[in-house]
């Protein structure tokens, strides 16, 4: 019944999946794919109407593997207990807020991180760079001063294991829930000396293991999407010498260099969801209980909304429809301040390394989170 899907293979989805894509969105935009025991849904109004609709499509499932890990969050509850652990954490996430409450902070820290490769001649972005930048911001915004960002990086990196071998089928080891041990543990001293943070706040409106569930899905998400955001955004930038060229005459570009390559390579590839119900989506029987994976890398390319959707084009008129950080009630709660982190970041690295270029080749991959695994980069002479 969905000949295109059966085809597919989660080797050809995390290496290119854009052909694919193409032509799942043409033949089969709701797809089942035994690759991913689930429902793959690519075209752009078919993905809008899932992640509107969380009465019919849910997070709130006992397989929903992050909060296997963390436990329940904002990331998965739906409706009014959503709402409820979301809001205490939002308020610091105002878009008009953004800029005054963490520019300063994230300015500084780009020129730390350049300033300490920039007479090397060359240096790999995206852990000398992307990757460090996101752990410090995020322990900024979160309250956790006393965390160093290697710490910081390290219990990401144990939890995000754990989280891909539940999504895999595998049995995880210890290190994820050690991580999380020390993650909460830190968490519980600094609202225990009620110091003034984020954290702190939520712990007004919320319990302490919910604060703890929520700080640590935004740790992950506000290090692995804006990492993987910084990186693809600098490679797409240093392979278009062309727009390279206008954005070193017309800093101003940078905001719309940043929404295109969100669109054409989001770092977040996919958003799962769970039926509630029977339902029909595009002629697909979709059964209560049945996965329903949007993918976003291929909303982001639906010729419907996006002219030459495969054109890198900072100047096309609809930057804004792309679907890089979701949307419906799960929007991504630091989206403002993602888009603030890498345009400063896109800006440093043309301020601070004059001449940079790519230095290899770079190519993003991923199934879930789509990134280059490096961005080797040199400058000057």
């Amino acid at each position: 019944m969905f000949p295109v899907g059966a085809a597919v293979t989660a080797v050809e989805l995390a290496a290119d999946p854009h052909p694919v894509l193409a032509r799942l969105r043409a033949a089969e935009p709701v797809s089942w794919l035994p690759a991913l025991n689930g429902w793959l849904v690519t075209r752009h109004d078919l993905a809008l109407r899932v992640m509107r609709d969380a009465a019919a499509f849910t997070v709130d499932d006992p397989r929903f593997s992050t909060a296997r890990v963390v436990g329940p969050s904002m990331l998965s509850r739906d409706g009014d207990e959503h709402a409820r652990h979301r809001a205490p954490f939002s308020r610091r996430f105002r878009p008009r807020e953004v800029e005054e409450r963490f520019g300063a902070y994230v300015r500084e820290e780009c020129e730390r991180l350049v300033a300490g490769f920039r007479d090397e001649g060359g240096a790999e972005l995206r852990r000398a760079l992307a990757g460090p930048l996101s752990a410090a911001v995020v322990a900024h915004a979160l309250g956790l001063r006393d965390a160093d960002v290697a710490r910081v990086l390290a219990w990401y990196d144990a939890i995000v294991s754990t989280v891909d071998d539940y999504t895999a089928g595998r049995e995880p080891g210890n290190g994820g829930a050690e991580a999380f041990g020390e993650l909460r543990a830190h968490i519980e001293g600094s609202v225990a000396a009620r110091d003034p943070s984020m954290l702190t706040d939520a712990a007004a409106a919320l319990a302490l293991p919910e604060v703890v569930a929520n700080a640590a899905v935004l740790m992950f998400g506000g290090i692995e999407t804006t990492e993987g955001m910084i990186a693809n955004v600098l490679r797409h930038l240093l392979t278009e010498p062309a727009w390279l060229a206008e954005v070193r005459a017309d800093r101003t570009l940078v905001p719309a260099v940043v929404e295109e390559s969100l669109r054409l390579e989001p770092a977040a590839a996919v958003v799962d969801r769970y039926a509630t119900r029977d339902v029909e989506l595009a002629g697909a029987p979709i059964a209560a209980g049945d996965l329903v994976t949007v993918s976003l890398t291929a909303a982001n390319r639906d010729s419907a909304v996006f002219a030459d959707p495969d054109v890198f084009d900072p100047r096309r008129p609809e930057p804004r429809g792309q679907l890089a950080f979701a949307h419906g009630p799960h929007y991504c709660l630091g989206a403002d301040l993602a888009r603030l982190e890498t345009r400063i970041a896109v800006e440093t690295v043309l301020d601070r390394l004059p001449g940079v270029r790519l230095a290899a080749p770079s190519t993003p991959s991923g199934l879930v989170f789509r990134k280059p695994g490096a961005v080797h980069v040199a400058w000057g002479s």
